[in-house]
């Protein structure tokens, strides 16, 4: 699945699938040892062989917690600085990318349940003259990436270009990269026939949601979700280029032979903006998702919608994806890429088992298949 900017690091990703492989400047330790438990003390088997072979194939460092019917295990893998022997903090925050997409629908959703926005409201209706065809273009349609716009991700300066490194501290504005975007033909001729992720799409919802509350999309999640979970380890940064409290680093590759490797953990995050600009932690992301799944966000009609998919052959509904596990669980949450960071979040619809895992790649290979083997071990044992 398309995320946040894995983006278009996905140039760099293919190369370097190709590429030799060669170790990146200061060689990565080999992964350590699972720093959490099972309740009563016992490790849980076979999980911290999993996350190892996350770390060992595609990452500088990984962290992951998995809430079950036995209690919750918390582990970390490699580490939380590149050459160094530093183990990644298992309460680490990291960023969140495209999981931010699910804290705005949330939010917009229950804007919907307040009375104050309709779902098949246009675009146009909130944000006159600013996409063409918005009268067209339903909120729905962003939410569940089939409005056809152009994704803006796809304008952007990627590593190891010398202007997406001369841009790190640049404040973007929401105005500036849906202009971009709009400068381009759209995906599709009808809205709605057709899914094509587009971060676009979550920039607008962003300004809806400050035109419907006066309120940024920033606040509103932080009123709505962040305080009354409890969610001390969130926080939606603005332009702030810090990652707050304990924090495995990030890295971007500076050639495409993969040899060297810039530090990225700070960084301007308007790059992302409501697409995927927040900052969490797997025991937040764990939280999150059972408080939605169990009705405590959004009443059950506005659930269903958000589990219903735009086109019948995806799996991603109004900011939710899900998948199904090797053993038959089907399970919601979403993933997201920040650059230097990836994250996954997942949980089966009653909450019984839960699974969150963030790394920061190293950009070698792609992640996605050993962490959908944790994921299946985390989800069915």
């Amino acid at each position: 699945m398309k995320r946040t900017l894995r983006m278009s690091v996905a140039g760099v990703a293919v190369l370097a699938a190709l590429a030799v492989s060669a170790a990146p400047a200061g060689a990565v330790a080999a992964p350590v040892g699972a720093t959490g438990a099972r309740a009563g003390g016992v490790e849980r088997e076979g999980l911290q062989r999993e996350l190892d072979e996350v770390a060992a194939g595609t990452a500088v460092g990984v962290l992951a917690e998995v809430r079950d019917e036995d209690g919750v295990w918390r582990g970390t893998s490699g580490v939380a600085v590149m050459g160094t022997p530093r183990p990644v903090p298992v309460d680490g925050r990291f960023r969140a990318g495209s999981i931010t997409k699910t804290f705005v629908a949330t939010v917009l959703l229950q804007l919907v349940d307040e009375g104050l926005v309709r779902l098949d409201d246009s675009v146009e209706r909130w944000l006159p003259g600013v996409v063409p065809n918005g009268r067209s273009i339903t909120l729905r349609q962003l939410l569940n990436h089939t409005s056809g716009l152009y994704d803006y991700v796809k304008t952007l300066a990627m590593p190891p270009s010398a202007e997406f490194f001369a841009g790190r501290w640049r404040t973007w504005t929401a105005s500036e990269q849906i202009s971009q975007a709009l400068a381009h033909p759209p995906t599709s001729e009808v809205p709605g026939s057709e899914y094509a992720y587009s971060n676009t799409g979550y920039l607008l919802l962003g300004q809806v949601i400050q035109k419907v509350t006066g309120r940024t999309y920033a606040k509103e999640i932080d009123r709505r979700l962040i305080r009354p979970l409890g969610l001390h380890g969130t926080s939606v940064p603005g332009t702030s280029p810090w990652i707050p409290g304990p924090h495995p680093h990030g890295y971007v590759p500076t050639d495409l032979s993969l040899t060297h490797y810039i530090d990225y953990t700070e960084l301007n995050p308007t790059l992302f903006g409501a697409s995927g600009d927040m900052i969490s932690t797997t025991k937040d992301l764990n939280r999150f998702f059972a408080a939605l799944l169990a009705g405590r966000l959004l009443p059950k009609h506005l659930l269903k919608e958000m589990e219903t998919p735009g086109t019948p052959t995806r799996n991603y509904g109004l900011g939710l994806s899900w998948k199904t596990t090797t053993c038959g669980l089907r399970v919601y949450g979403n993933d997201g890429d920040a650059l230097a960071y990836n994250a996954w979040s997942f949980s089966t619809a009653d909450g019984r088992h839960q699974v969150s895992i963030a790394l920061t790649p190293n950009f070698r290979g792609d992640p996605d298949t050993a962490v959908n083997a944790f994921t299946d071990k985390a989800i069915c044992g």
